[in-house]
């Protein structure tokens, strides 16, 4: 390499090209992180309904234990019917 091909290729390393590289690591950097707010958003909103899902399910797990101990044959009469008509709608 001649001095004048080492020159022209630290000229072309100059200012610029530094601030163009700090720029794109600036916006990476925003992405980045503005990614990481919308994953803890998402996974904060995911972790409620899943709250929310099991409360419901207690709640109803135990209304359908109530009602099955207070009335067991209208219970088992409820699911062979239930039964019966799938059988006969997917025959």
């Amino acid at each position: 390499m001649n001095t004048e091909t080492s020159d022209s290729m630290t000229s072309m390393n100059g200012p610029g090209v530094t601030a163009t590289l700090n720029g794109n690591a600036n916006v990476v950097h925003r992405v980045a992180q503005k990614a990481h707010e919308t994953v803890d958003k998402l996974e904060h909103t995911v972790a409620t309904g899943s709250e929310r899902v099991m409360s419901m399910q207690e709640e109803y797990g135990s209304y359908a234990r109530e009602h099955i101990k207070a009335h067991p044959l209208s219970t088992v009469a409820g699911a062979f019917v239930v039964g019966m008509l799938l059988g006969k709608i997917l025959r």
